[in-house]
């Protein structure tokens, strides 16, 4: 089983390069080998390979960035995703890629399942819808995982910016009216994993393709519950302050909710980003962790990493 990954660098790609291990050869190539935004380099690469199974979840991923560089990121999360899933048909192998709750105006009162009918509200939504039309057009057997908040030990994110603000503010403002579901990388391709080699445990375990053409479709992948912004914030800082790291802020509304209108300039984004995991769980037998259960997990991580109850600072 030669299996391509993508985007080795990112939150996603990371933990898959890991949680794949034993499955089969993995290649991945660096930006330089096989640029997202270079759509000759990805049908040369794949061409290459030729790979029985493609996981992609590289993307543009700078939301506030893609509102300036609209092109840029449509040929990324739009266009590149297509010629991957070309590629894919032509060699006859399925494709794993990781699209998004942005893909959905986030006006509806419950959670979004799969067949709700997409409305994104800003250029990064936009350009990840289209990447999932372009790829449910051009390749058979697919599974395209939507998932939402995206955290991880390493990288840029949410999770880690609030940090460096609990350690150097005492009282900071964060979005209050805005829901969805914080979702770990780590569980995220845990649950790939799985999902591939169709619920296997045994030594000797193996992908199985089949199992992924006859469930070729969208899922809903993001971790159990739902909370806000500043719902995630105040977990975020009530652990820290469990595991003893040193913070400065601190007592009651020393971390203030505050209206998304506060931020009028775009990028707008989705009030509501709930996902049902329904089908997943009736598909596959998978059901997703609590959203808190994931985040302790992935802090109690980052704190003994850092060093962080030690006084140390993150960078």
């Amino acid at each position: 089983m030669k299996i391509l990954l993508t985007g080795q660098s990112g939150q996603i790609g990371n933990e898959l390069a890991l949680s794949l291990q034993g499955l089969g050869e993995i290649v991945s190539f660096s930006r330089q080998q096989m640029d997202l935004a270079d759509l000759d380099q990805i049908r040369d690469a794949i061409r290459a390979v030729r790979p029985d199974l493609i996981v992609n979840p590289a993307a543009y991923t700078a939301v506030v960035k893609a509102e300036s560089e609209p092109e840029l990121a449509m040929r990324i999360n739009g266009e590149a995703p297509g010629v991957i899933a070309e590629e894919a048909q032509r060699l006859g192998a399925p494709m794993v890629h990781y699209s998004t709750d942005y893909v959905f105006d986030g006006t509806r009162d419950a959670p979004y399942d799969e067949a709700a009918p997409t409305r994104p509200i800003n250029v990064y939504g936009q350009s990840k819808c289209a990447g999932e039309e372009a790829i449910a057009r051009h390749c058979e057997a697919y599974w395209i995982l939507r998932t939402s908040w995206v955290y991880s030990v390493g990288g840029g994110n949410f999770l880690k910016t609030v940090i460096r603000l609990a350690q150097e503010q005492d009282k900071f403002t964060i979005v209050g009216d805005q829901f969805g579901a914080p979702t770990w990388s780590k569980t995220i391709s845990d649950v790939t994993r799985r999902l591939l080699v169709n619920q296997q445990t045994t030594p000797g375990t193996r992908i199985d393709l089949d199992h992924l053409r006859r469930t070729s479709g969208i899922y809903n992948l993001t971790a159990a519950g739902e909370t806000s912004w500043h719902g995630y914030a105040s977990f975020i800082v009530d652990r820290l302050q469990a595991l003893n790291v040193p913070i400065k802020v601190g007592g009651a509304g020393a971390i203030t909710p505050v209206p998304s209108s506060t931020y009028p300039v775009p990028p707008h984004r989705p009030p509501n980003s709930r996902l049902s995991g329904a089908k997943l769980e009736s598909t596959f037998g998978v059901s997703m962790p609590q959203w808190q259960t994931d985040v302790a997990a992935c802090l109690d991580e980052i704190v003994r990493e850092y060093g962080l109850a030690d006084g140390r600072k993150l960078a």
